[in-house]
C-alpha cells in the first residue's frame, strides 16, 4: 500500500488549509473616516487607503506596526440588515485604537466598505496576517 504524489499534494493542501484556518482570529470591527494621517505608528506618512487601527489586543507595545491583516466580515454585530459583503480586504497597521473604538481592528472607511456596509457600524471579523 503505498502513496503516489497525487495523494501527497491532496493531503499537504488539505493540512495547508487546516493550518492557516488555526491562525484565523475572530473580533469586532469598527472604521473610521477619511484623513488617515497623522497615526501613532508613522506620524505624517500617508499609508493609504487600506489602513487600521488595532486596540490593546493587537498592538503589543507598537509592534503591530506595519503588521498586514487579512479581513473578511463574517457577521453583523447589531440589527443592521445585510451587513457583510463577499471578499476580504488586506490592511496595514499604521495606527493604535483606544479602547473607545469599540472594536479590535479599526479599519479604514475604504476598508470596512469593501466587506461590509457601514450602515452596520460594527461587524464581527475573521482576520490573520
Amino acid at each position: 500500500m503505498g502513496f503516489n504524489i497525487g495523494s501527497l499534494l491532496i493531503m499537504a493542501g488539505m493540512v495547508s488549509c487546516l493550518i492557516s484556518v488555526a491562525y484565523a482570529a475572530q473580533g469586532i470591527a469598527v472604521f473610521y473616516g477619511p484623513r488617515y494621517t497623522p497615526s501613532k505608528c508613522y506620524g505624517n506618512t500617508d499609508y493609504g487607503v487600506m489602513v487600521a487601527g488595532v486596540s490593546d489586543a493587537l498592538w503589543n507595545g507598537g509592534a503591530a506596526c506595519g503588521r498586514k491583516y487579512r479581513v473578511s466580515c463574517i457577521r453583523g454585530a447589531n440589527q443592521a440588515p445585510k451587513p457583510c459583503r463577499q471578499g476580504s480586504v488586506v490592511v496595514t497597521v499604521v495606527d493604535y485604537c483606544r479602547r473607545v473604538c469599540n472594536g479590535d481592528i479599526n479599519l479604514s472607511q475604504d476598508a470596512f466598505s469593501r466587506i461590509a456596509d457601514p450602515n452596520a457600524g460594527k461587524v464581527f471579523v475573521q482576520y490573520d496576517r
